[in-house]
């Protein structure tokens, strides 16, 4: 097959990363999407097994600061909930596509976890990465295109901020530092490569 039916891959240890990971550009807009990511969506956001734990012991942190519908489901239902394809994830509010652990500040939803200043999923502070676990062990990170996320689309191109730049914190906090050197280091050939 030839290159330009795949793009490049980058592996770093175990992980592949896409090339759109390190090409795209992106940067969340929350003044244009008011948070959409959180409320909409046919299940909730992946959870890894080791959060749930957490979940439950800092509930008591930031329950207070969610929405009664949302603490409601949480409560009613757990702390986690398994959708359609087998798959750990928040909780959503019954009847809606809304997260549980949200909470609204006018029209702008935000995180309760993350208004407590603790650290919400992995998978909500790496988004637009998704992550995909092989079962060989492994994983490949991914790009994933949501057209509510147009206007981070058009923020980051406008104010060159590449998806893996914008997610800088999240990616050290789950893969850690050498992995983001490595990544940053390798971004620059891709980058110039097709430059």
């Amino acid at each position: 097959m030839r290159r330009e039916d795949f793009g490049t891959i980058i592996q770093i240890g175990d992980v592949l990363v896409s090339e759109d990971v390190v090409c795209e550009f992106f940067a969340c807009d929350y003044p244009v999407c008011k948070g959409a990511c959180c409320i909409v969506g046919d299940s909730g956001a992946p959870l890894e097994e080791e959060e749930i734990p957490a979940l439950e012991r800092d509930y008591p942190s930031f329950c207070s600061m969610m929405s009664d519908a949302g603490r409601t489901a949480a409560e009613s239902s757990g702390f986690f909930a398994i959708d359609r394809e087998g798959d750990l994830v928040t909780p959503l509010v019954p009847g809606t596509e809304e997260c549980a652990y949200c909470r609204f500040e006018g029209d702008n939803c935000l995180c309760a976890i993350e208004k407590a200043e603790l650290a919400k999923p992995i998978s909500c502070a790496l988004y637009p990465i998704r992550v995909k676990k092989f079962k060989g062990g492994g994983m490949a990170l991914n790009l994933h295109r949501w057209d509510i996320c147009k206007c981070a689309f058009e923020r980051g191109k406008r104010e060159g901020i590449r998806v893996y730049q914008f997610l800088r914190e999240p990616l050290i906090r789950r893969f850690g530092p050498e992995f983001y050197e490595a990544l940053s280091a390798a971004a620059e050939h891709v980058i110039a490569d097709q430059g």
